[in-house]
């Protein structure tokens, strides 16, 4: 008879998208340094049990505007340094192989994963460069829409120029991911490019971090339908902790302060651009948490945890067992849901999803094992061209 924890003890776990990187390049922090305002550092890791992670390399599209590929670059290589100073407990994983193998070693297995296809600067070229150093998944688009692939994040900007989806050349970089082998990933995109992605794939593909749309109505969610589509396609959707995307209440609430933000966001920015210096993300996520610290904390509970459950288990039910994961985006928000500080909290939502039924065999696949199976899937088509 397994219990809860020895289930987690047992899984491969593997996470769908962090964005620690930035704290590696930016604030001069180390992996396996004090979590500090972290959610993921290596103790955290080895108390989740967290086999694996793909780091997310997002070059934020305002402050590098004109040196995506630069930023690009910056990022990835800030990951190999924290490799080549550590590693005896960080290691690359490039295929589904060296994540077993780390695991069996117990040394952490890093992969990349490149968020927004911006960083490809419309450059079938730079896409194969950054394959050779490692990227194993691209996000076609973060929030902003790209030369070749609409975002959903602006659709509603008449400033922005919309393709109707992917283009022509879109078409072509999800063709060029297929025959390198890279996981094409649907989080961020349009409803367009989303349905052209599926019209235009023949591997799988990912979505690295998204949740339910029918839970929460938010267009960075997949709908009833695209989780459906996603599993007729053999692909993978990982839901996003973050609570704008899992809890109604408090995407509302949290949204209603955006423009006393804004300001705070200007101010704390404002030395940054006087030195004609990128803003760090970590400047805004420490904004964020200090005005919920001294405005909110009393008015606008935590996201409750039972709403990050309710998702895993609604995508689990609509697009099958076979076809979730975790995909955190620790990180990348300033503040989780209840009952989660960092990835040692990943124990909790097996116990919780245990407590609604699942299985041993059902939670192996979804801390880790169906990523681990497309991850495969993609490499073999790809081994096909």
């Amino acid at each position: 008879m397994h219990d809860s924890a020895q289930i987690h003890a047992e899984a491969l776990v593997i996470d769908g998208h962090a964005d620690t990187p930035q704290r590696f390049v930016d604030d001069g922090w180390s992996f396996p340094d004090a979590l500090g305002a972290g959610m993921l550092n290596l103790e955290a890791a080895r108390t989740g049990n967290l086999a694996a992670e793909f780091f997310a390399i997002w070059a934020e599209p305002r402050e590098w505007r004109g040196r995506y590929a630069h930023r690009t670059l910056q990022l990835i290589d800030g990951v190999y340094e924290q490799l080549r100073k550590h590693p005896a407990t960080m290691r690359l994983g490039l295929t589904p192989s060296d994540i077993v193998q780390a695991h069996r070693d117990k040394v952490f297995c890093v992969l990349l994963g490149i968020e927004g296809g911006h960083s490809i600067e419309a450059d079938l070229g730079l896409l194969r460069m950054y394959h050779r150093l490692g990227v194993r998944y691209m996000t076609l688009t973060w929030s902003n829409t790209n030369e070749w692939a609409d975002s959903s994040g602006d659709m509603e900007d008449p400033a922005v120029t919309h393709h109707g989806g992917l283009t022509g050349f879109g078409r072509d970089v999800v063709r060029a991911m297929n025959r390198l082998g890279m996981m094409v990933d649907v989080s961020h995109v349009a409803d367009a490019t989303f349905w052209d992605v599926l019209q235009t794939t023949h591997a799988p593909i990912i979505a690295s971090h998204s949740s339910a749309r029918a839970l929460t109505d938010s267009t960075r969610n997949l709908t009833d339908e695209q989780l459906r589509a996603v599993a007729t396609n053999d692909g993978v959707v990982m839901v996003n902790f973050y609570p704008s995307f899992i809890d109604e209440r408090w995407s509302k609430g949290w949204s209603a302060t955006r423009a006393e933000r804004e300001m705070l966001y200007a101010a704390a920015a404002a030395a940054f651009h006087e030195r004609g210096e990128p803003v760090p993300y970590t400047v805004p996520l420490a904004v964020d948490r200090a005005f919920y610290a001294e405005h909110l904390r009393d008015t606008l509970p935590l996201a409750p945890f039972s709403a990050l459950i309710d998702h895993i288990d609604h995508v689990a039910q609509v697009a099958g067992i076979d076809h979730i994961g975790l995909g955190s985006d620790f990180d990348g928000f300033p503040i989780l849901p209840e009952g989660l500080r960092s990835a040692a909290d990943l124990p909790k939502i097996t116990a919780a999803l245990y407590e609604r039924g699942y299985t041993a065999e059902q939670l192996g696949k979804l801390l880790g094992g169906n990523l681990l199976r497309v991850f495969g899937e993609v490499q073999a088509e790809a081994a096909k061209e």
